[in-house]
């Protein structure tokens, strides 16, 4: 049977022409006075593109993703996010849980016993370029942490020298944070008031010290930087960089961009407690 002529022109001025649209097909029963009949394939045109989302809408979304995203790493440089990105490898089952919140249980659920500053406490400074060229470090941040990754001192510094080079990229430092910074002198009494009597753990702890013009027990120091066994194992006798060994003994990944004092002293806190056995075995044999 041949269909009408006019087929496809009544088919354009109902919806348009064909090929702007994308098509249904579907087989009808078509017949005539004859007794036989065909099945004809009879293309009907049917708009199914979809709609278009509101412009608006899709503005409100990236307006709203963007300001959690600033509101995050704003928190995170402050110390009041504690968040580890676990590695592709495997996660240690031993730190699993701590990694993903990065203080203990207790700490969480606001146990006092957590909060003090107990035995064991971490530090980290991150600091500003001073002196020619800025290539001198100067003090500007001072973190330290509890055992469970509860923070003890968290304060930005002035530097008594102009700073040439704020080396945000690395410190995350910029200018604003100085407006409520505490002075050197502050930093340094109050640090060394909580080190007092207490077993500090860090990374290349010298340098730390040495910014706070401040000296420590060797007994009473626990440097992830010179542990013998993470200089073999993951450094080849070399010291190995706190990044390398938080990713390589705990399978997770720090300083990512900007740092934070605060994920550091905690890093540095972890580390010390999945080697703490270790640990406790050479300062017993070094200074018994």
């Amino acid at each position: 049977m041949v269909l009408s002529s006019n087929w496809q022109a009544l088919l354009a001025s109902k919806g348009g022409p064909a090929s702007d649209k994308k098509t249904k097909h579907s087989n009808r029963k078509i017949t005539n006075n004859s007794k036989s009949s065909k099945v004809v394939k009879v293309s009907i045109t049917q708009d199914v593109r979809p709609k278009r989302k509101s412009t608006s809408k899709i503005m409100d979304m990236v307006y709203n993703m963007n300001k959690e995203i600033s509101k995050h790493e704003k928190d995170k440089l402050e110390g009041k996010l504690f968040e580890f990105n676990p590695s592709k490898e495997k996660t240690d089952d031993s730190v699993e849980e701590i990694v993903q919140v990065g203080v203990s249980e207790d700490t969480r659920a606001g146990n006092n016993k957590s909060k003090a500053i107990g035995k064991y406490i971490a530090m980290d400074c991150e600091f500003v370029g001073v002196g020619p060229e800025g290539e001198e470090s100067a003090l500007a941040r001072i973190s330290i942490v509890n055992y469970f990754g509860h923070v003890v001192l968290d304060e930005f510094v002035k530097p008594r020298e102009k700073v040439v080079e704020w080396r945000t990229w690395v410190s995350g430092i910029k200018p604003e944070h100085m407006k409520n910074a505490i002075t050197f002198k502050d930093a340094q009494k109050r640090t060394a008031d909580i080190l007092e009597g207490r077993i500090l753990v860090g990374h290349a702890l010298k340098h730390d010290l040495e910014a706070l013009m401040l000296s420590h027990p060797k007994a009473m120091l626990r440097d992830t930087s010179r542990h013998l066994p993470f200089r073999q194992v993951y450094a080849k006798g070399k010291t190995p960089s706190l990044k390398k060994l938080t990713k390589e003994v705990l399978k997770i990944v720090i300083q990512e961009g900007e740092h934070s004092s605060v994920e550091d002293a905690r890093a540095t806190m972890l580390l010390y407690k999945k080697e703490k056995k270790e640990f406790e075995k050479i300062h017993r044999n070094a200074f018994n």
